[in-house]
Protein backbone atom coordinates (compact mmCIF):
# COMPACT_ATOMS: atom_id res chain seq x y z
CA UNK A 1 0.00 0.00 0.00
CA UNK A 2 1.50 3.12 -0.90
CA UNK A 3 1.53 5.78 1.32
CA UNK A 4 -1.31 7.75 -0.30
CA UNK A 5 -3.40 4.57 0.03
CA UNK A 6 -2.49 4.88 3.83
CA UNK A 7 -3.63 8.45 3.78
CA UNK A 8 -6.93 7.62 1.99
CA UNK A 9 -7.56 4.65 4.21
CA UNK A 10 -7.49 6.48 7.67
CA UNK A 11 -10.28 8.34 8.82
CA UNK A 12 -11.24 9.77 12.17
CA UNK A 13 -12.47 7.02 13.87
CA UNK A 14 -16.02 6.64 15.21
CA UNK A 15 -15.87 3.12 16.83
CA UNK A 16 -12.55 1.03 18.40
CA UNK A 17 -12.92 -2.44 18.83
CA UNK A 18 -12.55 -2.57 22.67
CA UNK A 19 -11.02 -6.25 22.38
CA UNK A 20 -7.79 -4.93 20.12
CA UNK A 21 -5.11 -3.70 21.96
CA UNK A 22 -1.80 -1.83 20.43
CA UNK A 23 1.54 -3.96 21.30
CA UNK A 24 4.11 -2.45 23.68
CA UNK A 25 5.79 -2.68 20.27
CA UNK A 26 3.45 -0.15 18.30
CA UNK A 27 3.05 2.36 20.78
CA UNK A 28 6.63 2.50 21.60
CA UNK A 29 7.22 2.78 17.81
CA UNK A 30 4.04 5.34 17.17
CA UNK A 31 5.94 7.54 20.95
CA UNK A 32 8.79 7.54 18.80
CA UNK A 33 7.28 9.43 15.67
CA UNK A 34 5.71 12.08 18.26
CA UNK A 35 8.99 12.55 19.77
CA UNK A 36 10.62 13.33 16.77
CA UNK A 37 7.89 15.47 15.36
CA UNK A 38 9.36 19.04 14.69
CA UNK A 39 8.55 21.95 16.82
CA UNK A 40 8.94 25.84 16.89
CA UNK A 41 12.86 26.54 17.53
CA UNK A 42 12.76 23.01 18.49
CA UNK A 43 11.52 23.69 22.34
CA UNK A 44 8.73 21.03 22.40
CA UNK A 45 6.76 23.17 24.83
CA UNK A 46 4.39 20.00 25.70
CA UNK A 47 3.99 17.14 27.12
CA UNK A 48 2.28 13.83 25.81
CA UNK A 49 0.42 11.45 28.34
CA UNK A 50 -0.49 8.09 27.21
CA UNK A 51 -3.65 6.97 28.88
CA UNK A 52 -4.38 3.05 29.00
CA UNK A 53 -6.32 3.17 32.82
CA UNK A 54 -9.66 2.26 32.49
CA UNK A 55 -11.61 4.03 35.25
CA UNK A 56 -9.28 7.26 33.97
CA UNK A 57 -10.39 6.78 30.76
CA UNK A 58 -14.78 6.65 31.85
CA UNK A 59 -13.68 10.11 33.78
CA UNK A 60 -12.05 11.80 30.86
CA UNK A 61 -15.24 10.46 28.59
CA UNK A 62 -17.58 11.76 30.98
CA UNK A 63 -15.58 15.10 30.13
CA UNK A 64 -15.71 14.66 26.44
CA UNK A 65 -19.43 14.57 26.68
CA UNK A 66 -19.87 10.75 26.65
CA UNK A 67 -17.98 9.94 23.27
CA UNK A 68 -17.19 6.27 23.18
CA UNK A 69 -13.94 6.75 21.30
CA UNK A 70 -12.44 7.33 24.74
CA UNK A 71 -13.51 4.17 26.18
CA UNK A 72 -13.17 1.80 23.20
CA UNK A 73 -9.79 3.11 21.83
CA UNK A 74 -6.61 0.88 23.48
CA UNK A 75 -4.97 4.63 24.69
CA UNK A 76 -6.04 7.92 24.45
CA UNK A 77 -2.80 10.25 23.84
CA UNK A 78 -3.29 13.74 24.86
CA UNK A 79 -1.23 16.79 24.42
CA UNK A 80 -0.84 19.63 27.04
CA UNK A 81 0.26 22.48 26.53
CA UNK A 82 3.38 23.96 28.87
CA UNK A 83 2.39 27.01 30.95
CA UNK A 84 4.99 27.95 32.27
CA UNK A 85 7.30 29.07 29.15
CA UNK A 86 10.17 31.16 30.15
CA UNK A 87 14.13 31.44 30.26
CA UNK A 88 14.98 29.15 32.61
CA UNK A 89 13.02 26.29 30.43
CA UNK A 90 14.85 28.12 27.50
CA UNK A 91 18.15 27.21 29.59
CA UNK A 92 17.73 23.87 30.09
CA UNK A 93 16.77 22.90 26.08
CA UNK A 94 20.05 24.98 25.72
CA UNK A 95 21.73 22.74 28.29
CA UNK A 96 19.86 19.57 26.90
CA UNK A 97 21.43 19.98 23.18
CA UNK A 98 25.22 20.90 24.49
CA UNK A 99 25.01 17.19 26.50
CA UNK A 100 23.44 15.51 23.25
CA UNK A 101 25.92 17.04 20.64
CA UNK A 102 28.98 17.20 23.26
CA UNK A 103 29.11 20.87 22.28
CA UNK A 104 30.60 23.80 24.48
CA UNK A 105 27.50 25.77 25.98
CA UNK A 106 29.27 29.20 24.95
CA UNK A 107 28.68 28.01 21.38
CA UNK A 108 25.03 28.11 21.78
CA UNK A 109 24.62 31.66 23.77
CA UNK A 110 23.80 33.57 20.47
CA UNK A 111 20.95 30.89 19.86
CA UNK A 112 19.91 30.88 23.71
CA UNK A 113 19.80 34.76 23.71
CA UNK A 114 17.81 35.11 20.62
CA UNK A 115 15.36 32.18 21.62
CA UNK A 116 14.88 34.35 25.38
CA UNK A 117 14.46 37.32 23.61
CA UNK A 118 11.07 36.35 21.63
CA UNK A 119 9.99 33.95 24.46
CA UNK A 120 10.05 37.39 26.98
CA UNK A 121 8.70 39.51 24.02
CA UNK A 122 5.46 37.73 24.35
CA UNK A 123 2.27 37.85 26.84
CA UNK A 124 1.25 34.45 28.76
CA UNK A 125 -1.75 34.60 26.69
CA UNK A 126 0.21 34.57 23.85
CA UNK A 127 2.62 31.73 24.93
CA UNK A 128 -0.19 29.19 25.46
CA UNK A 129 -1.87 29.89 21.92
CA UNK A 130 2.20 29.61 20.74
CA UNK A 131 2.16 26.34 23.29
CA UNK A 132 -0.83 25.20 21.61
CA UNK A 133 -0.21 25.11 18.34
CA UNK A 134 2.80 23.23 18.49
CA UNK A 135 0.89 20.24 19.92
CA UNK A 136 -1.12 20.43 16.66
CA UNK A 137 1.90 19.96 14.59
CA UNK A 138 2.88 16.62 17.01
CA UNK A 139 -0.53 15.49 16.65
CA UNK A 140 -0.42 15.36 12.37
CA UNK A 141 3.04 13.86 13.00
CA UNK A 142 1.10 11.16 15.17
CA UNK A 143 -2.27 10.77 12.73
CA UNK A 144 -0.01 10.35 10.03
CA UNK A 145 2.56 7.97 11.91
CA UNK A 146 -0.24 5.72 12.64
CA UNK A 147 -2.10 5.64 9.44
CA UNK A 148 1.49 4.69 7.96
CA UNK A 149 1.52 1.66 10.73
CA UNK A 150 -2.16 0.69 10.21
CA UNK A 151 -3.61 1.84 13.36
CA UNK A 152 -6.36 3.80 13.86
CA UNK A 153 -6.76 7.21 15.40
CA UNK A 154 -8.81 10.13 16.32
CA UNK A 155 -8.26 13.87 16.57
CA UNK A 156 -10.54 15.21 19.05
CA UNK A 157 -11.55 18.75 20.54
CA UNK A 158 -14.81 17.80 21.52
CA UNK A 159 -13.67 17.81 25.38
CA UNK A 160 -13.92 20.09 28.48
CA UNK A 161 -9.96 21.20 28.68
CA UNK A 162 -10.37 22.38 32.32
CA UNK A 163 -12.16 19.15 33.75
CA UNK A 164 -8.92 16.80 31.80
CA UNK A 165 -6.73 19.24 33.48
CA UNK A 166 -8.63 18.16 37.21
CA UNK A 167 -8.39 14.13 36.32
CA UNK A 168 -5.12 14.60 34.92
CA UNK A 169 -3.50 16.62 37.95
CA UNK A 170 -2.04 18.76 34.52
CA UNK A 171 -2.29 22.35 36.23
CA UNK A 172 0.10 20.89 39.23
CA UNK A 173 2.71 20.30 35.97
CA UNK A 174 2.28 23.20 34.59
CA UNK A 175 0.26 21.88 32.04
CA UNK A 176 -2.76 22.45 30.02
CA UNK A 177 -4.77 20.20 27.77
CA UNK A 178 -4.67 21.01 24.05
CA UNK A 179 -6.16 18.34 21.65
CA UNK A 180 -6.25 14.30 22.24
CA UNK A 181 -6.00 11.27 19.86
CA UNK A 182 -7.74 7.80 21.19
CA UNK A 183 -5.68 5.47 19.08
CA UNK A 184 -6.11 1.67 18.46
CA UNK A 185 -8.04 -0.43 15.99
CA UNK A 186 -11.96 0.46 13.97
CA UNK A 187 -14.59 -1.62 14.85
CA UNK A 188 -15.81 -4.00 11.95
CA UNK A 189 -19.30 -2.26 12.11
CA UNK A 190 -18.19 1.38 12.33
CA UNK A 191 -20.00 2.92 9.07
CA UNK A 192 -17.64 5.62 8.90
CA UNK A 193 -15.09 3.51 8.08
CA UNK A 194 -16.62 2.65 4.79
CA UNK A 195 -17.96 5.93 3.68
CA UNK A 196 -15.88 7.90 0.79
CA UNK A 197 -13.32 10.45 1.55
CA UNK A 198 -14.40 13.59 1.70
CA UNK A 199 -11.52 16.78 0.84
CA UNK A 200 -12.15 20.19 -1.28
CA UNK A 201 -10.90 19.62 -4.79
CA UNK A 202 -7.15 20.38 -5.69
CA UNK A 203 -8.41 23.49 -7.64
CA UNK A 204 -9.81 25.07 -4.75
CA UNK A 205 -8.00 23.64 -1.58
CA UNK A 206 -4.85 24.88 -3.95
CA UNK A 207 -3.29 27.98 -5.16
CA UNK A 208 -0.52 27.82 -7.30
CA UNK A 209 1.71 31.48 -7.80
Amino acid sequence: MSFIDKLNWRYATKKFDATKKLSAEQLNTLLDTVQLSPSSAGLQAYRVLVVENPEIKEKLREAARGQQQLTTASHIIIFAAETNLDGAYVKNYIDHIAATRGIDRANLEAFETNITHNVNLMTEDVKIVWNHKQCYIALGVLLTAAADMGIDACPMEGFEAGKFDEILGLKELGLTTTVIAPIGFRAEDDVFSKAAKVRRPKEELFIHI
